[in-house]
């Protein structure tokens, strides 16, 4: 299998239309790309990363004290999630993760409160994660402002229109096994999907596993690797975009699928505020080519999406 060669997007680009034609380019050809010069420090990932290692290392009981309640913010164990609703996989996918949502000056927001590790164990867990959780949302609010000015809109597309006051954005930290399996029955690290909101901005450890389908709609579908690059971001645009640009925008499917080795991830989605109301942009529509999609609530909008999720898996296991 050949590996798929994203274009590298420089964030700091001195030309910010040449970085924004390259932006449309990319979203429109496979809705991937590379991105560095973000501005998070490569000694800041490397201790995001050494604190993920720390955790998942723990004994499964004491992962258990940092327990998801509801499934939105803190540990997720092992196969307790299935990406793919229709795969005809009987357990879930082979990752264990750690959610935090959105912070705040003191930390938390709403009812929806973040779950921490225990401070005597893990000292510099909370400040690590808030320390990179806000550089990597200013790296991600830099980069929309980009993706609005790619379309004929204006840079503050997205401050204007509310979509990025209070983000509802999240920081996974992923644990993936790298269990190949002892069966004929396919094993996946994460299951084939497309993220539901705007952006997604990944970090990798440089163990491969991540694959892309640039054609969600082929079959058969045809993977492609996608290689690490040190320090570089992997960004995706999720279906909030794809349905804010008329489809000229693509939101592909991916999959994480085991190679015998241990991976780590960090998942950084920007997600927009949850009353930004999800139109066709005015530069996406046009009397000829007219809006596919009527207007939706983007918090509406993702809840139908996990909610068609959580429906079709519930009626694979019934």
């Amino acid at each position: 299998m050949e590996d798929l060669k994203l274009p590298i997007i420089n964030l700091n680009h001195y030309n910010v239309h040449f970085s924004a034609s390259s932006i449309r380019k990319a979203c429109n050809e496979c809705g991937f790309f590379y991105l560095v010069n973000h501005g998070v420090e490569k000694e800041l990932l490397a201790a995001v990363f050494e604190e993920s290692r720390k955790f998942f290392s723990r004994p499964h009981e004491q992962k258990l004290r940092s327990l998801s309640k509801g499934g939105s913010r803190g540990f997720i164990p092992l196969y307790a999630h299935k990406l793919d609703a229709n795969s005809s996989t009987s357990k879930g996918d082979a990752k264990e993760s750690f959610t935090i949502g959105p912070l705040l000056e003191n930390g938390e927001s709403g009812d929806d409160i973040n779950i921490w590790p225990r401070e005597d164990v893990f000292p510099t867990w909370k400040s690590t994660m808030q320390d990179y959780y806000g550089k990597v949302q200013s790296a991600g609010k830099k980069l929309i402002s980009l993706i609005a000015l790619s379309l004929n809109l204006e840079e503050d597309f997205f401050v204007k229109n509310d979509a990025m006051v209070s983000p509802a954005s999240f920081l996974g930290l992923q644990h993936y096994i790298g269990e190949l399996g002892d069966t004929d029955e396919e094993v996946y690290g994460a299951s084939a999907h497309t993220d539901f909101g705007t952006l997604t901005l990944l970090a990798t450890d440089g163990v491969r596993g991540l694959q892309v389908c640039r054609d969600k709609f082929a079959e058969p579908k045809v993977w492609e690797d996608v290689p690490h690059i040190d320090g570089a971001f992997i960004v995706n645009i999720g279906d909030a975009i794809e349905r804010w640009t008329n489809g000229i925008f693509l939101s592909n499917l991916h999959r994480v699928i085991p190679t015998g080795q241990e991976r780590f991830s960090v998942v950084f989605t920007l997600d927009a505020n949850p009353d930004w109301i999800i139109e066709c942009a005015e530069t996406c529509c046009s009397q000829s080519s007219p809006s596919r999609f009527p207007p939706v609530r983007f918090g509406d909008f993702l809840a139908q999406r996990f909610k068609r999720l959580h429906d079709t898996a519930a009626k694979q296991e019934s």
